[in-house]
């Protein structure tokens, strides 16, 4: 950085590029929406066949361009807001400086020199003038500074202090230049038109990189409330202005999806972000290795073993551990692969959009992601699906599936209502029958449970100045999670049985709530729904009550817990969301009966003794 160039830079300019970068990623970011949510869906809701499938294809890749153009043009947006944060003071510094040397009538030269006229006497003469430098080296301005002040030209000591604050503003304009220049480079996308697995790894590589280099600028943003409830982060994400809130999008979307309380369109947004860096991230480490060829030869040696290719042979000393190790990789790619599959689903059989509500493919032990059909901001009704033993984001096909079909039988039953149905798989859920006996994961899991409950709560108050219509759902291991949130006191673990916001309670295949009767909960019996299946279903239940699940030995399909009880159809523990050529199961109807407050509808095997929901 000169003085030519300094003298020329203009911060405006670059707030006004870093706005028309934000243009532009708010255009990209809805042409992605209306293709997904708008052109793509009305084209699944009324053609099909293999042309119809190749156009929903070229769409997707459409989509996904204008999201990466979204993400890489909001971060060169805050990018360039930074630059100009950082350089501003330099910037400032250097025009005070050239303005008093102007109001000095001194000249100031392309290397920073401060030319100064003739001034004061010395043996009745005027003393020339002269021309200032400055130096980085302590002892060498000094001793410029000790030259200045003994020069009988009072001009040369003025001449020197603006010489010297020329020199720093340089300096610490160049060091903004040195960092930002090379980052902004960093930034330019290759000249292809495809965006594949290394662009987007490499844009997580870039948000990084943008992170680390606007930490001074960011610090002005008001951060989140430290270990805040929902209310708190609903309150904080809106006093913050839209271009904090776009910043902070850009800069940090794994902390803004996770934030319970905030709009259900923020929280998708930065998911997104999330899961297609990640994605893209992990695809280019697969990538990086050859697939192993055919592993066995057609014939077996002499003894009857099987006999190893040469090729594979050779792939495996190679790249055999490497690829290995990345067995967590591939199952995770499985599981965003279901996610994305669902986005893609919007608009078949009339299925609404799909909200990423939360996603951390390393978080909480197997991987955590939570999904919403509808936006549960603005429903009418919202049902909170949670998932138990064996649960993780490798194998999040089924449990989304099951959120679909709860959503399809809601929807059948009032198709006029706002319904938004939720798979939340935000806990370590325990991976074997043996661990499922044990409360901790039940324990440890409902902090984030009740966080979201919470949260989801907060939102809807929020968007519509109400609540909607909540029915919280657990499958298995899932009413014991639930029995745990329902004593939990966020954020103090004081088990003070602080009522949820929820309206009913669903419990399937339950193996124990560790409470003896919904009141223990604070849960109205009335509004307290359980069902059994048939087959492998009893195993589970009984199991719990032997192990202690239950309170007084009490589970909910129990007469004794206090509940109603529902029939059911479902022959075994998997069963209970089961659809029938597009209608549902007796034990799926009866939950959407509940999801949409028809109590009187669902069938009962025996009702709570205390009365009918109200």
């Amino acid at each position: 950085m000169d003085v030519p160039a300094l003298k020329a830079l203009k911060t405006s300019q670059f707030e006004g590029l870093a706005a028309g970068y934000r243009t532009l990623s708010d255009a990209a970011s809805q042409g992605k929406d209306d293709i997904e949510n708008s052109i793509s869906a009305k084209m699944r809701g009324k053609l099909a066949g293999v042309g119809a499938d190749a156009a929903h294809t070229q769409l997707s890749e459409v989509a996904q361009n204008f999201h990466y153009i979204q993400v890489e043009c909001g971060l060169i947006s805050t990018a360039l807001r930074a630059f100009a944060s950082d350089i501003g003071p330099a910037k400032k510094k250097f025009d005070a400086a050239v303005a008093d040397a102007a109001a000095h009538r001194f000249t100031v030269g392309d290397d920073g020199s401060v030319g100064f006229p003739a001034g004061g006497e010395e043996d009745g003469k005027t003393v020339a003038g002269g021309t200032a430098t400055s130096a980085a080296d302590p002892t060498a301005r000094a001793i410029a500074h000790q030259a200045a002040g003994v020069d009988p030209n009072p001009h040369h000591a003025v001449a020197q202090d603006i010489a010297d604050r020329i020199f720093d503003a340089l300096n610490e304009a160049t060091a903004v230049d040195d960092k930002w220049g090379p980052q902004l480079r960093k930034l330019r996308a290759d000249d292809d038109l495809t965006v594949s697995a290394a662009d987007w790894a490499d844009a997580q590589q870039d948000m990084a990189g943008v992170d680390k280099d606007a930490a001074s600028y960011l610090g002005h943003l008001k951060a989140p409330p430290a270990h805040g409830q929902a209310a708190d982060n609903a309150a904080w994400w809106k006093s913050l202005s839209p271009q904090d809130q776009a910043d902070y999008l850009a800069a940090y979307p794994g902390r803004i999806g996770a934030l319970d309380g905030l709009p259900a369109d923020v929280r998708d947004e930065a998911n997104r972000t999330v899961l297609a860096e990640t994605r893209g991230n992990y695809q280019h480490q697969l990538d990086a290795i050859p697939p192993p060829p055919k592993e066995w030869a057609d014939i077996a040696d002499p003894s009857g073993r099987g006999v190893h290719t040469p090729e594979w042979t050779v792939w495996n000393a190679e790249y055999g551990d490497q690829y290995s190790k990345l067995d967590g990789v591939r199952g995770r790619l499985k599981g965003m692969d279901a996610i994305q599959a669902r986005f893609d689903a919007t608009g078949t059989d009339g299925l609404p959009e799909a909200y990423l509500l939360g996603f951390d493919p390393d978080g909480k032990g197997d991987g955590k992601a939570i999904v919403a059909n509808g936006n549960p901001d603005t429903a009418d009704h919202t049902a909170i699906y949670v998932p138990g033993t064996g649960s993780k984001l490798d194998k999040i096909g089924g449990d989304l599936n099951r959120g679909v079909n709860l959503w399809q039988a809601s929807h059948q039953l009032d198709p006029n209502a706002k319904i938004s149905t939720i798979t939340w798989l935000d806990y370590n859920a325990p991976d074997t029958i043996p661990q499922a006996t044990q409360d901790s994961y039940a324990h440890d899991g409902a902090p984030a449970l009740r966080g979201f409950i919470d949260g989801n709560a907060a939102a809807h108050e929020a968007a519509t100045g109400g609540r909607a219509h909540t029915t919280l759902i657990g499958h298995s291991y899932g009413s014991t999670l639930i029995g745990d949130t329902a004593k939990y006191t966020y954020p103090d673990d004081g088990w003070a049985g602080d009522p949820m916001p929820v309206d009913d309670v669903v419990v399937a295949g339950s193996p124990g709530m560790q409470a003896a009767h919904p009141g223990d909960l604070g849960l109205d019996p009335t509004h307290m729904w359980a069902e059994g299946a048939g087959g492998n279903d009893h195993i589970v239940r009984d199991g719990g009550r032997a192990m202690g699940l239950g309170g007084d030995g009490n589970i909910p399909t129990d007469r004794a817990f206090g509940g109603n009880v529902m029939q059911s159809d479902a022959g075994d523990h998997s069963a209970y969301w089961n659809m029938h050529n597009g209608k549902p199961s007796v034990s799926l109807q009866n939950q959407a009966d509940v999801i949409v407050g028809r109590y009187g509808d669902a069938k009962l095997v025996y009702a709570s003794p205390y009365g009918n929901p109200r």
